[in-house]
């Protein structure tokens, strides 16, 4: 897991305190400020819909876009956008943590890998209709770079932290209780009690210049 994604879930994971999720209210922008320009927040409308919020600097530049109250899906291939709505219906429904793999642009020098987190958030009706997000480049990548492209799923992973998945009705009792929390680790998602890997390629060619 890449720097930015670890910090911001070892945040939300710190702030939840053995709640299935932290209210959107508790998070401290001040907290993360070294990963903000990469940070954003979606809204849930609906099973289908899943509008930014907020976004940071960096991500805006990449996508040579202001992305708030675009809709997340825009940015990625048609093909891959039913993999990527069962995930944050998983995140919103289920209290899981998505980690996203994808890639955009063609060629071997034009060509960004990227990781994203998908975090659960409640709101202030005790529902998961927020999602806390981050999303780096996979190497070290400055700007100016081509505004990205309709971004390819590589992979997909579903993390339940306590280790099993919560149903949608319970939320509110879920976020006042706290569940069984598993053993700790320092490091994170390294402690993955109940996961499932879902679409996206395992291998690729290099396409030419």
């Amino acid at each position: 897991m890449r720097p930015t994604t670890r910090t911001l879930f070892n945040y939300w994971n710190e702030v939840r305190a053995g709640r299935l999720a932290p209210d959107r209210l508790e998070i401290e922008p001040s907290r993360i400020a070294a990963i903000l320009s990469e940070t954003f927040m979606l809204q849930r409308a609906d099973p289908d819909s899943y509008r930014y919020r907020l976004a940071g600097t960096r991500l805006c530049e990449l996508f040579g876009a202001e992305l708030r109250d675009r809709s997340f899906l825009d940015f990625w291939r048609k093909e891959d956008g039913a993999a990527i709505t069962r995930s944050l219906c998983a995140v919103c429904e289920q209290g899981a943590v998505g980690v996203l793999t994808l890639e955009s642009g063609e060629g071997p020098r034009r060509r960004m890998e990227l990781e994203a987190i998908l975090l659960p958030l409640l709101d202030g009706r005790k529902s998961l209709s927020r999602v806390l997000g981050a999303m780096t480049p996979v190497l070290p990548h400055g700007l100016p770079h081509p505004p990205l492209g309709p971004c390819r799923l590589l992979r997909q992973e579903l993390v339940w932290p306590e280790g099993w998945p919560h149903a949608f009705a319970p939320v509110e009792k879920a976020a006042r209780e706290a569940p069984l929390l598993p053993q700790r680790s320092t490091r994170g998602l390294a402690v993955r009690r109940f996961r499932v890997l879902d679409g996206g390629r395992s291998t690729r060619k290099d396409d030419g210049d």
